[in-house]
C-alpha cells in the first residue's frame, strides 16, 4: 500500500514513512492510492471479531510494512478492557427508537480522541525501536487531543510531546488534564489566540522541512493518517452492534469541528461499509454546515471564531476537509490545489456550488450537516436526562440534535459519543443544576500544580521553544 499527497507531490511513501511525517513535503495530506475494497462476505467473518481482531484486519489492509505478528500483538494491546473499561471497547447503546449512542470515551483521559491515539503511542514506540530513532511530535488541541496524546506518548521511550492550545479556551477539566502532567517529556504551550493558530503554527513548522528534519517534527493531529485510519474501526464496531445483517444500511452522525473524526467515517464507507448518511454536526462555529448546506467553505478568523460550550469544536479552519474535497473533486491534485492554495489563500474561501462535484458531497458520499446552539445543547442535556436517565456532555448533544433532524425510517442513527460530561462539568450544571460524576482518579484534577508555558501566536517562538528543549 503506497501513500499520496493530495496536492500532487510526485513521491509514493510507505505506511511507516507517513506515520512519523505528518504532512507532505508539498503542505499536502496523505491519503491511501486507493481504498481496500470490504465485500458483505467479509463483513460477515469480521462480525464475530473482538474489538482488537477487528483493528488488526482493517489496519492490514492499510499497513503492510510491520510484520503482521507485531502489528496483531500492537492492537491486542492496545485495544483492551483494562484501559477501556469494557469488553466491547465502544459498546452501543440504543437511547430511543433508531437512534444510538456508541461509547467512544471509556480511555484514560474521558475522550474519543483516546480510540486513536492509545494506538498511535504504541506504533510510534515499536517503529522509534524499530529505527533507533526519536521522534518530537508538536500537536495543537481544542481541549482533548492533547490530553489523549500526552497520556498516550508519557514515559514512551524516544518521545518527546510539544501540545499547543489557545490560552483560556479550554474548560477547566481539559486544561488540568494536560497542565497538571509533570512528566519531562511532555510539553504544554498555550498559544494567546484560538485553535485555528495553533493549527496554524503546527502546519507552519510542518512546513519548514530543514528544521522537521533537524528536529524530527512528527504530529499527533488527524493530519496524521494513522491517527485517523485507527478511527475507521469504530465504524465498523459501531454498524456491526447496530445491524444483524451485513447488508442493512446505518447512519452515523458526528460532532466535527476538524472533520477528522467524520472523515474516518467518509473511508469507512469508501471501503464499503453500508453507511447511508454521514451528518456533520457543528456548532456555532458551522463552517462544516455552511459548505454542505451551500458548497461555500470560507474559513474565519480569530476574531469571528466564537467561544462557545462545546469548546472543542470552536475550530473555523478544518484541517482534515482537504482530505475529502480531493475525493469529491476526483482526486485532481491542480484542482485541489487551486481550491486550498490559490482561492482559500488568497480569498480564504471557495465556492463550489455551482460545480456538478458539490452535488455529489450528499449523493455520492452520503454527506448532511446540522448546526447547533448553546440553548440547543442546553435543552438537549436536559431532555436526555430526563427521557432517558442519561448524561451527554455537550458535543453529544450537538450530535444528538443534529441526528433527529435526518432520521431514515428503517436505517439505523448510531450518535458518536464525544466526550464523558465532567469534562464541561459547568454546562452541565447549567443544564441540570448539579455536576456530573467524576471518576475517583480525578477528583481534585483542578487543584494540582500545572505546568505550561505562554507563548504570542507565532510559529517562530513555537519553533525557538523546540530547539531550546530538544537541546
Amino acid at each position: 500500500m503506497n501513500y499520496l499527497s493530495t496536492r500532487g507531490h510526485p513521491d509514493r511513501k510507505r505506511f511507516c514513512e507517513i506515520l512519523l511525517e505528518g504532512l507532505a513535503p508539498d503542505g499536502g495530506l496523505y491519503l491511501p492510492e486507493q481504498y481496500p475494497q470490504v465485500d458483505t462476505a467479509t463483513l460477515a467473518k469480521w462480525r464475530k471479531l473482538s474489538y482488537a481482531e477487528l483493528a488488526f484486519e482493517i489496519l492490514s489492509l492499510y499497513i503492510d510494512d510491520i510484520p503482521p505478528a507485531d502489528l496483531k500483538a500492537i492492537c491486542a494491546k492496545t485495544y483492551t478492557a483494562e484501559v477501556f473499561g469494557t469488553d466491547e471497547i465502544v459498546p452501543l447503546r440504543e437511547l430511543e427508537d433508531g437512534v444510538y449512542l456508541e461509547a467512544l470515551s471509556n480511555g484514560p483521559t474521558l475522550a474519543f480522541k483516546d480510540m486513536a491515539m492509545q494506538l498511535l503511542g504504541n506504533l510510534f514506540e515499536y517503529e522509534l525501536a524499530r529505527r533507533g530513532a526519536e521522534l518530537n511530535i508538536l500537536g495543537a488541541t481544542s481541549g482533548d487531543t492533547g490530553s489523549a496524546a500526552e497520556y498516550a506518548m508519557r514515559g514512551k521511550k524516544g518521545v518527546r510531546v510539544f501540545m499547543t492550545s489557545p490560552d483560556g479556551r479550554m474548560s477547566p477539566f481539559q486544561q488540568a488534564q494536560m497542565f497538571s502532567l509533570q512528566d519531562a517529556n511532555i510539553h504544554n504551550i498555550a498559544i494567546t489566540g484560538v485553535f485555528d493558530d495553533c493549527q496554524d503554527i503546527v502546519k507552519a513548522v510542518s512546513n519548514d522541512l530543514a528544521f522537521k528534519r533537524k528536529y524530527r517534527i512528527g504530529t499527533v493531529n488527524s493530519i496524521n493518517w494513522a491517527r485517523l485510519l485507527a478511527q475507521v474501526v469504530y465504524y465498523f464496531a459501531g454498524y456491526f452492534q447496530a445491524t444483524s445483517g451485513n447488508d442493512k444500511p446505518v447512519s452515523f452522525t458526528v460532532p466535527s469541528g476538524n472533520f477528522g473524526n467524520v472523515c474516518a467515517g467518509h473511508v469507512a464507507r469508501m471501503m464499503g461499509l453500508p453507511i447511508q448518511t454521514l451528518v456533520v454536526a457543528t456548532n456555532e462555529n458551522d463552517v462544516l454546515d455552511e459548505f454542505f448546506r451551500t458548497g461555500v467553505y470560507r474559513v474565519r478568523g480569530a476574531v469571528d471564531t466564537h467561544e462557545t460550550s462545546s469548546p472543542s469544536m470552536d475550530i473555523s479552519k478544518a484541517s482534515n476537509f482537504e482530505r475529502f474535497v480531493f475525493d469529491l473533486v476526483g482526486r485532481d491534485p491542480a484542482r485541489l490545489r487551486k481550491l486550498f492554495v490559490d482561492d482559500l489563500g488568497l480569498n480564504g474561501s471557495f465556492d463550489l456550488s455551482a460545480d456538478p462535484a458539490f452535488a455529489q458531497a450528499a449523493a455520492r458520499f452520503g454527506f448532511r450537516s446540522g448546526r447547533s446552539t448553546h440553548a440547543d445543547r442546553l435543552a438537549t442535556i436536559r431532555d436526555t436526562d430526563k427521557r432517558f436517565a442519561t448524561l451527554v456532555d455537550p458535543h453529544t448533544a450537538d450530535g444528538l440534535k443534529a441526528a433527529r433532524e435526518q432520521l431514515s425510517p428503517g436505517v439505523p442513527m448510531v450518535v458518536l459519543e464525544t466526550a464523558l460530561p465532567i469534562k464541561f462539568a459547568a454546562t452541565l450544571v447549567e443544564a441540570l443544576g448539579e455536576e456530573p460524576a467524576r471518576p475517583k482518579k480525578f477528583e481534585g484534577i483542578e487543584a494540582l500544580p500545572k505546568r505550561v508555558v505562554k507563548l504570542p501566536a507565532d510559529a517562530e517562538a513555537v519553533k525557538a521553544y523546540i530547539a531550546e528543549h530538544c537541546d
